[in-house]
């Protein structure tokens, strides 16, 4: 069952009655001046565009969240959530004006070709994309196209001396919520999740019962960076965890009546510790999530506050393949807490207030420090079951905050990385070695124990740098050095393997999963789930 279905015709019909009530004179007053400006104005005018340009006028008056749309990016805005595209199916890196495959995507249309990892594709359909400064989205627009339609590619293989040609099918790619699933530990599984699309709980679904079969007792959920997506996704998740008629998440706005989403209790974990990790960039549907989660005291919440994105859109279709995504309600968590940041001013002031947000709490000290946060009697709020105080106001309060590490993030890793001087040093690396490393490292687990970033890897590194005319500082380059090194080999674990192995590097070193595994195996998840002890 769906929860929200969108249904044109109704929407039409609910929209052409409500415009009876609206102010005539209003309509009146924009449709005559839309029609004096198209036909008596001393110069020709775009008149779509002037439609399009007052639309977005009206809306800036509104919210930060309420906006308008044209027919392509709307299409494009579609695609990563509705869980497909059509296309060859490689991950890719453009080095150097050429598209280096990462990895085929496994079943896909380029690995039953033939495509490697390593290849470089140089040309597609006989026009060269290598060397000729060609956009990432100009090569993206060749290489995709309808399902089974065909594609020719021009492929440079290392050790083979004349360029190799392919046929490939396209087909449809699957895009994955999951970035990775795995044991974390004997009897923790690690879950996360970087959006919430129309595959969403079926992905979890699949991993979870993975991860049960290995003997998985508790689960930490990383939603960290996540920004949300589908309502129905967020709905599906909660209810893994929830018992029945367990509140989930209820809407409500002044033209739309309160709406309650409840839990159906046919969960595959509502036994079992949980414990879900979120920061400044989790949002949206995974707000919901968490505060389902939180509020029953089914799970503790480990890291900094949410974003605080809580406001229902509703997508307007309009005629021309555009459309309109316009507030009519806010989304409020099972106790009743707001999960909407407050906003205020019209227009520009306002956007730009918002969207400063994060910065103001990094400078408020909010990001590093708990005690920074200061939240008056009027928002506290209290759990479902166990009574304990959480807090509205925007946002997920954590039980257990983690400060932001600001030690190891400097100007010059900062450089490296918007250079492209980490991932290419990592994809020439692999381009010479992937033999090597392939026959000295027969598992995954192996790599993980015994390689190490060399003195020889970080000199060609900062050869690169120098290139790229990132100015090296010794004493940044020292601070940032460990996380230089976790992230070089997290990347090359990911192209020798896959994304389960990136973040099994990534996370031995990530302060928050650290954290979850500390309050699993410490104490103190029993003891914040015990109603004596509420504050710790």
């Amino acid at each position: 069952m769906k929860y929200i279905i969108l249904l044109p015709v109704l929407l039409a019909c609910t929209l052409a009655a409500q415009a009876q009530n609206i102010n005539k004179n209003a309509m009146r007053k924009l449709q005559m001046a839309e029609f004096a400006i198209t036909n008596l104005y001393v110069d020709s005018v775009d008149e779509d565009k002037l439609v399009e340009e007052a639309i977005v006028g009206m809306l800036e008056q509104l919210d930060p969240h309420s906006t308008y749309s044209n027919a392509e990016e709307v299409k494009k805005m579609n695609e990563p959530l509705q869980g497909n595209f059509e296309g060859i199916g490689v991950q890719f890196q453009m080095i150097e004006d050429t598209l280096l495959v990462i990895q085929p995507v496994s079943g896909g249309p380029s690995e039953k070709a033939g495509i490697l990892a390593g290849d470089r594709i140089t040309a597609v359909n006989d026009t060269a994309i290598a060397g000729v400064k060609m956009s990432t989205e100009d090569i993206m627009s060749r290489l995709r196209g309808p399902k089974d339609s065909k594609v020719n590619l021009t492929i440079v293989r290392r050790g083979v001396t004349d360029p190799l040609h392919f046929t490939v099918k396209r087909d449809k790619i699957p895009i994955l919520s999951l970035d990775a699933s795995y044991m974390i530990q004997p009897h923790t599984g690690y879950i996360r999740i970087n959006r919430f699309g129309a595959t969403t709980a079926e992905e979890f679904l699949n991993a979870l019962k993975g991860l049960q079969k290995k003997g998985m007792k508790d689960l930490i959920l990383d939603l960290q960076g996540n920004g949300g997506g589908y309502l129905n996704a967020a709905i599906d998740l909660a209810n893994e965890f929830l018992d029945q008629k367990d509140l989930i998440v209820y809407t409500e706005g002044r033209a739309s009546r309160r709406s309650n989403f409840y839990a159906k209790g046919n969960g595959n974990f509502r036994n079992g510790r949980l414990v879900v990790l979120v920061d400044e960039y989790s949002a949206s549907a995974s707000e919901i999530v968490t505060g389902a989660v939180q509020d029953w005291d089914r799970g503790v919440v480990v890291g900094r506050r949410t974003f605080g994105k809580g406001l229902v859109q509703r997508p307007i279709d309009l005629p021309d393949g555009s459309m309109i995504r316009l507030t009519i309600a806010r989304y409020y968590t099972p106790a009743g807490r707001c999960i909407q940041k407050p906003y205020t001013g019209k227009g520009d002031d306002m956007q730009e207030a918002y969207a400063k947000d994060l910065l103001d709490r990094l400078n408020h000290g909010e990001l590093m420090h708990a005690d920074s946060i200061h939240l008056p009697d009027s928002l506290k709020y209290q759990t479902k079951r166990l009574g304990r105080t959480v807090y509205g106001g925007g946002g997920i309060m954590p039980d257990f905050f983690v400060p932001m590490d600001t030690t190891q993030y400097t100007d010059y890793h900062r450089n490296l990385v918007a250079k492209g001087v980490i991932i290419r040093s990592t994809t020439g690396y692999i381009e010479h070695h992937r033999q090597e490393l392939q026959k000295k490292y027969k598992n995954f687990e192996a790599f993980d124990k015994d390689f190490e970033i060399d003195e020889a890897f970080l000199t060609d590194l900062r050869a690169l740098a120098d290139k790229e005319k990132v100015k090296f500082d010794e004493a940044q380059y020292q601070r940032a050095l460990p996380l230089i090194k976790t992230q070089l080999k997290a990347l090359i674990a990911r192209d020798l393997w896959d994304m389960n192995e990136y973040f099994q590097v990534m996370n031995a070193t990530n302060q928050s999963v650290q954290q979850a595994l500390k309050v699993l195996n410490e104490g103190f998840y029993e003891q914040l789930m015990d109603k004596t002890t509420t504050e710790l």
